[in-house]
């Protein structure tokens, strides 16, 4: 369904375009040996190539290099086995060498795809225009001091992808997805750890809005948004702006804003640089990347199983939905444990645990599926008590509760409670019988035409035997009965 904004003009159409900045996975950054690990004291990681000391040259980290042809594998696009490094020269405080060494007429990867998995069930594609790599710059910090700024250089020099869209998107919802979905490749192929919180997936959206068959009108950047929910109120907030501003005669110009999650609006930050203003050319402390075709195939060989793929073989395999599938396979670690669950099981009973009761649990304990409340054997050993019809399947959903409180494995609770399930027809008759001999009046009524007292009796059988009566027998021999 298309993403409308009604104006008094008429409708108006939503472009988005995003690009993602994501920190590789490395334990040294881009150009220097220094540590990458988040949390250090402010300026202990550092280099003197990070801190641009006098005289120190760049060396570029071949892990680095292989994490991003890896991402460009896993999106589908196309490798570039040659790619310059460039200085992209800017001032800021954080920033020590004047500029930036990162890559622009010649990026290390070209274009690719991604598949959304919408809400509904469908799927869109978005265009990849590029990935190129990119050292980040160091951080202000604004609230240690009241007149003084302070930088820390320990993010200084750490390797970012930065993976640029095409203008494919039309919603918010849209936008969310795609971050979403590339946030789980990332994972998927231990590429960048996607923890927006921790600042090592951040994410630019530029913003236009256009009348049906107009062509692309002037864009503004949302910069540096940090959270996927903030992201979709950036984007309605600013293409809101964009229509109002239109439509009172005014013109937005290209800029970049900031987005304020206390008041939930966009404000200008700058006017947007263009191109030439960062002087871009090539960087003569480092040498055209040359990557050989047997490098790329080695790394193609060694790629994961990634999300569309495993989604479906889980729809083949398993014969779940589109749905079931996409939400199991949006993280590994969920799939895995669904994998482990169902082996050799009833898979949608499987999926229906997973997702449903188990799922509630880890939320309700704000638990993670590294840290499960039940593991995935007992999970499985519950499924085979329902399956071969020891207990019931509400009695399941008491003993999963006490297997959450306690720990204990199912057939060690079954067996402790007493919850065994009544299977022994004679017995189930012998309650059936007491229930309608209690019952006269309903029964008559049952068989003058009430046929919904048909649950009330079946009620009564069940609460008459614990719940432990099985609920396939208790209907096959109820209906003879009142037959």
């Amino acid at each position: 369904m298309a993403y409308v904004i009604q104006g008094e003009t008429g409708d108006w159409e939503l472009v988005i375009g995003l690009e993602v900045h994501a920190q590789v996975i490395s334990k040294s950054k881009l150009f220097s040996g220094a540590s990458t690990l988040f949390g250090g004291e402010p300026n202990t990681q550092v280099s003197l190539v990070d801190a641009a000391m006098p005289g120190m040259l760049p060396v570029i980290n071949e892990y680095c290099i292989e994490q991003a042809v890896r991402t460009g594998l896993g999106l589908k696009a196309k490798i570039n086995l040659t790619s310059v490094f460039a200085r992209k020269n800017y001032f800021y405080a954080d920033l020590p060498q004047g500029y930036q060494i990162s890559q622009y007429e010649y990026p290390i990867v070209g274009e690719g795809e991604v598949i959304l998995d919408m809400p509904d069930g469908s799927t869109r594609k978005v265009g990849i225009e590029r990935l190129h790599l990119e050292q980040d710059a160091g951080k202000s910090l604004h609230d240690q001091h009241p007149t003084k700024s302070f930088i820390d250089l320990n993010r200084s020099g750490v390797a970012l992808m930065e993976i640029v869209s095409k203008p494919d998107m039309r919603s918010p919802e849209e936008a969310a997805a795609y971050v979403t979905k590339l946030r789980s490749i990332l994972r998927y192929l231990g590429t960048c750890d996607g923890n927006m919180a921790e600042g090592s997936m951040r994410c630019d959206a530029n913003v236009s809005v256009r009348k049906a068959g107009e062509p692309y009108r002037t864009r503004a950047e949302i910069k540096n948004v940090n959270s996927i929910r903030f992201l979709q109120q950036a984007i309605e907030y600013e293409a809101r702006r964009q229509v109002d501003l239109y439509e009172e005669g005014g013109q937005v110009v290209q800029e970049t804003r900031l987005f304020d999650s206390t008041k939930g609006e966009t404000r200008s930050m700058r006017s947007k640089e263009h191109a030439h203003d960062y002087r871009y050319f090539p960087d003569p402390d480092l040498l055209p990347l040359m990557v050989a075709q047997d490098f790329v195939d080695g790394i193609k060989a060694g790629l994961p199983e990634l999300p569309d793929e495993k989604k479906e073989r889980f729809m083949g395999d398993y014969g779940l939905s589109s749905y079931d599938a996409g939400v199991l396979v949006a993280e590994q670690a969920n799939a895995d444990f669904f994998e482990a669950v169902g082996k050799g099981r009833d898979p949608k009973l499987a999926c229906n645990w997973v997702m449903g009761d188990f799922a509630a649990a880890m939320n309700r304990l704000g638990r993670s599926i590294d840290n499960p409340p039940v593991s995935a054997a007992d999970l499985g050993g519950l499924i085979d008590l329902i399956a071969d019809n020891t207990i019931s399947g509400r009695i399941a959903k008491e003993v999963f509760e006490l297997m959450v409180e306690t720990g204990k494995a199912p057939a060690v609770i079954v067996e402790e409670k007493g919850l065994r399930q009544v299977t022994d027809t004679g017995a189930i008759e012998a309650s059936i019988d007491a229930v309608l001999a209690a019952n006269g009046d309903k029964v008559a009524e049952y068989r003058s035409g009430k046929d919904k007292l048909f649950g009330f009796f079946v009620g009564q059988v069940m609460k008459a035997t614990g719940g432990k009566a099985n609920p396939a027998l208790v209907n096959e021999i109820l209906k003879k009965k009142l037959g």
